[in-house]
């Protein structure tokens, strides 16, 4: 085999001198730098050259085994792991598990406001030099304790100059001083010189330092080789600065689930442990045999390039190895901010270049990227591996890295890993406790598993229901809040069940149409990855029918949770919590079924002022209020959903928030009605309208067309509404008025309703308004006049004397 340094070492007489693995480890590439012209080009690395994934993770646990064998048991327990980004970043996890029991941490190019630094440096030869330390334990370079440190071990891919590492070290024992340090490198080619000012390092802190590196050399370079090698790289490349490929269309690739272990971090950015370690290779399995089945098994994935993106290595490898694990023919490499020439020549280490636009805004502005060694590779299947804040538009774009990768091989797949948010603790604080994972069913909610993940607490054992009419009288006089108990679940009559089915046939296609409508607008204008959040429990059913849609339409599985929000108290600041450190709240897309005048709009609005990186604009199936701009329908029509309680949203009862059942570190609580399980729609809810998806795809695709060059500002035009019938009724509480089908429904289920107001005319969409009206004896006054296609209005003056006997709502005194 030719060499891969051999075309630069003819032309520019650079020579690597040492071991004889010197050879098989590095070869030898040009680059636009005025600071270093050529470049070592690793083939066991995993950044530039596709390799075995475990071929780069077993070079590194190698390292890490050569370590532990030096430090001995004892040492190798207290000590700690820092690798270089943004090469290194995967080589040091992999020394970090070859040590097994030390915490990794890798420096990082993309700052983080809320994490102080515990440290940086420059590498002065590159081209994005500053190194920042996020770790999100204060104490991570302090393990053991500030007057008995542990060893500190250092991982980057060559040691060349050894500026990087002195930088490093001086920076770390000015801040956390330690008595040993590790060097470890795939390989040393440092200068005698060099060497002789680590060793003076060593003597003026009096710190025992150690290198281990799997082979030695130099790096023999003639005196004028940067001039020529700039000259050389301007004559290959005419003198452009890198161009483009000629621009490729965007692309849809085929989004896989992974599965990630929720709270994992994706990789050792703010810390990894040996806990994590574990948690991920537990879960490694299950993510790679989800990998090959959206893959459609191994022959149809064919040769398979997992393609990590720039410090995101070690997620990317190890699913990677999983994948090799499993029977695939698969190799590994990353994208790279690295501006490298590319020469298609067997003795060049690079021989082919992708560039595309940074994707994931970094902080030191836009700027272009690359893959390199992917086209031409041969692969029938590339998985792009990113994690969440890099799930861009600019990822999807034209021109994009998924378009380019479209250029080089015939199948491109896309993984995300959620990117994990610190939640920064500081030595005179107490870390508040892990909350936990949210609630699915069949253990709670009638709902599968994957279609919701409560963020709740289960109140299932406490008696909260008390009587509709001692509620409302309690609510109305101050002594409590609606929050704080539940009304008894109403149960339907057959009548009223017979209507809700026709209800559910006649609306089903009606539905449809809105739940894909809103779905592709939260795709198209949201985020391309959002995480679907409920307001619990109208919006939930709704979550469901999007994520449902997404997969159906789209093949793409999106995460779903519902949180409790309450009208004056607002939402669950934990369940916020929960979800800034499990997924990137610029994901995060809150759900609800419909608007009425606009409350909980500006509930959650004002309730998220105080959690930045939110967005507080609700998606909604229906906005008859006008109060919001993501929205599947403004018509004000019958949603089956409204016309039930718990049997059509998983057993679920409305949230519960009171100061004795809910802590400062727990969840808002609710019930789920395991007893009302013979009465449950809700999974048959959701069929029937998920059945009818296929038929509606082309008026949703119009309506989103329609959608996208429309104004649809919020105009608040149902609050207004609201205070006029107020005020015309005499009621002067807007709290009482509750405009539209869906909020009329909860009215005469849940409150002691006073009278329906109904838009003339109405027909089929008021039929099951008109029975429960009957049964609670409750006049409906029709008018030609309202906004909504109903308005129902609780009793204003409500004592348990305003009602006859059988706690019929009357006319009021």
């Amino acid at each position: 085999m030719v060499w891969t340094g051999t075309w630069v070492s003819d032309r520019l007489g650079i020579e690597l001198a040492g071991d004889d693995e010197l050879r098989g480890l590095l070869g030898l590439a040009l680059r636009r730098n005025p600071k270093r012209a050529h470049l070592l080009v690793s083939g066991v690395l995993g950044k530039h050259v596709p390799q075995l994934p475990s071929v780069v993770h077993g070079h590194g646990v190698t390292l890490g085994r050569r370590v532990r064998a030096l430090l001995g048991p004892e040492e190798a327990a207290r000590a700690v792991v820092l690798g270089y980004a943004e090469t290194a970043t995967a080589l040091g996890h992999a020394v970090a598990d070859g040590l097994e029991t030390a915490p990794y941490l890798h420096s990082t190019r993309r700052p983080v406001a809320s994490v102080p630094s515990a440290g940086g440096f420059e590498e002065s030869h590159s081209h994005a030099t500053s190194h920042l330390l996020l770790p999100e334990d204060p104490a991570f370079f302090d393990r053991g304790g500030e007057a008995d440190r542990g060893p500190l071990v250092l991982v980057d891919d060559e040691f060349s100059t050894g500026n990087t590492v002195l930088n490093t070290l001086r920076d770390l024992h000015a801040r956390h001083p330690r008595d040993h340090y590790v060097i470890v490198a795939l390989v040393d080619m440092r200068a005698p010189g060099d060497a002789g000012r680590l060793a003076a390092f060593a003597e003026e802190t009096s710190a025992r330092v150690d290198v281990v590196a799997h082979a030695r050399g130099t790096v023999r370079l003639p005196e004028d080789v940067l001039a020529r090698g700039l000259r050389l790289v301007e004559e290959q490349d005419g003198g452009t600065a890198y161009p483009l490929v000629p621009c490729a269309p965007a692309v849809a690739p085929v989004r896989l689930e992974l599965g990630w272990p929720a709270g994992l971090p994706d990789g050792g950015r703010h810390g990894f442990t040996p806990d994590h370690r574990a948690r991920l290779r537990e879960a490694l399995p299950a993510m790679a045999a989800r990998i090959v089945d959206g893959l459609g098994g191994p022959e149809q994935a064919g040769r398979v390039l997992v393609l990590g993106f720039e410090e995101l290595m070690y997620a990317p490898l190890v699913l990677a190895r999983a994948l090799e694990e499993a029977g695939l023919d698969v190799r590994f490499s990353t994208t790279t901010r690295s501006p490298v020439l590319a020469v298609d020549d067997p003795g060049y280490a690079i021989r082919t270049r992708l560039a595309f636009p940074a994707h994931d805004d970094p902080a030191d502005g836009p700027g272009e990227r690359y893959a390199y060694n992917v086209a031409g590779g041969g692969f029938d299947t590339v998985l792009a591996v990113v994690d969440s804040a890099a799930d861009t538009p600019a990822l999807h774009a034209p021109g994009g890295l998924l378009a380019q990768l479209a250029t080089a091989a015939p199948r491109v797949a896309l993984a995300v890993v959620p990117a994990h948010t610190p939640v920064p603790r500081t030595p005179d604080r107490q870390e508040p406790p892990v909350l936990p994972a949210p609630l699915r069913g069949p253990d709670f909610s009638s709902y599968e598993p994957d279609d919701v993940g409560w963020l709740l607490q289960d109140l299932s054992a406490v008696r909260l229901e008390a009587p509709v009419e001692e509620r409302e009288e309690a609510v109305q006089r101050g002594g409590a809040h609606y929050a704080e108990s539940l009304p008894v679940e109403y149960q339907p009559t057959e009548e009223y069940q017979e209507l809700y089915r026709d209800a559910l046939a006649g609306s089903a296609a009606r539905i449809a149409r809105a739940v894909g409508t809103v779905t592709e607008l939260v795709l198209a204008e949201r985020s391309p990855r959002p995480v679907l959040v409920s307001l619990a429990r109208a919006g939930t059913p709704v979550g469901v029918l999007m994520r449902r849609w997404a997969r159906h339409r789209h093949g793409t599985e999106l995460p779903h949770y519902a949180v409790s929000i309450v009208r004056g108290r607002g939402i669950d600041a934990n369940a916020l919590r929960w979800l800034a450190a499990h997924h990137d709240p610029a994901d995060v897309v809150f759900v609800d079924g419909w608007t009425g005048k606009g409350a909980i709009t500006r509930e959650l609005a004002d309730a998220l002022a105080g959690f930045p990186g939110f967005d507080p604009e609700i998606a909604v199936l229906a906005d008859p209020g006008s109060c919001v701009r993501t929205y599947g329908t403004r018509e004000d029509f019958l949603i089956p959903s409204a016309c039930l309680n718990s049997t059509v949203s998983g057993l679920i009862s409305r949230t519960v928030l009171r100061d004795d059942l809910v802590g400062p570190h727990d969840y808002h609580g609710a019930k789920f009605y395991r007893e009302l399980s013979g009465s449950d729609v809700s999974r048959d809810f959701v069929a029937a309208v998920e059945a009818r998806f296929d038929e509606v795809a082309d008026a949703v695709d119009q309506q989103v067309k329609e959608a996208a060059s429309a104004d649809r500002a919020p105009t608040w035009e149902g609050w207004a509404a609201v205070e006029r019938i107020s005020e015309e009724q005499g009621i002067h509480d807007v709290n009482l008025v509750k405009p539209g089908v869906g909020e009329t429904t909860r009215v005469l289920l849940r409150r002691v309703p006073w009278k329906i107001l109904a838009r003339r005319g109405a027909g089929a969409d008021l039929a099951h308004i008109r029975l429960l009206a009957e049964q609670r004896g409750v006049p409906v006054e029709e008018r030609d006049d309202l906004p909504y296609t109903c308005v129902g209005l609780i009793h204003p003056r409500y004592t348990r004397g305003a009602t006859g006997a059988d706690g019929k709502a009357v006319g009021s005194a």
